[in-house]
């Protein structure tokens, strides 16, 4: 069941949903917007001639961290990853799911290519995975609402919520922008 603003105001209240940093305005009537950190990271093309999941690429990405006051310009057909200002820290019975805000995927931006779930247990920034899809360079300003997070109780809690050790959970923790770790636990099942 999706969560009402009535619902997101209680579980803050309870102290068993955590948005730090928490401001009251930010709550929409079955979400919760979330704002744009001050951290980037940036693809290395030159180092690269491929992406492979399966194998540890530490420098694919580096960090870029802009100024205070300045922006942050997303090219055309660029993606880059970035993050949530705000830690998000969810309850074992409580899932999320972020999307974008209309009004920025009516000028191109995408927030985020497919990790939009949340789950239960997940203590973290959001790392968002943002692209320009326009045929003009958008300009993203640090603490801009980004995209907004829709909550969800789930029936009954996760067993094994995210973070427990069964789950391999590899970006629970996170801070800012966090690169791909799919080479962590990689595994492929046979096809034939």
């Amino acid at each position: 069941m999706l969560l009402s603003d009535r619902d997101i105001r209680a579980a803050v209240k309870e102290e068993r949903l955590h948005l730090e940093p928490f401001c009251e305005e930010l709550i929409q009537p079955s979400s919760v917007d979330v704002r744009l950190d001050r951290r980037f990271r940036v693809f290395n093309n030159q180092k690269y001639t491929h992406i492979d999941p399966a194998v540890q690429q530490d420098d694919l990405t580096v960090p870029v961290e802009v100024e205070d006051g300045e922006p942050f310009v997303l090219h055309p057909g660029e993606f880059v990853l970035a993050a949530t200002l705000e830690c998000v820290t969810l309850p074992d019975d409580i899932a999320g799911r972020l999307e974008g805000k209309s009004s920025l995927g009516r000028l191109g931006l995408l927030t985020h290519s497919t990790a939009g779930f949340i789950d239960p247990g997940f203590n973290g920034h959001v790392t968002l995975e943002l692209s320009n899809v326009a045929n003009l360079p958008i300009t993203l300003w640090p603490g801009m609402k980004i995209g907004q997070l829709c909550l969800f109780g789930l029936s009954s809690p996760a067993e094994h919520p995210y973070g427990s050790a069964v789950n391999g959970s590899r970006y629970q923790g996170q801070r800012g922008p966090t690169p791909s770790r799919s080479w962590q636990n990689w595994t492929t099942w046979a096809t034939g």
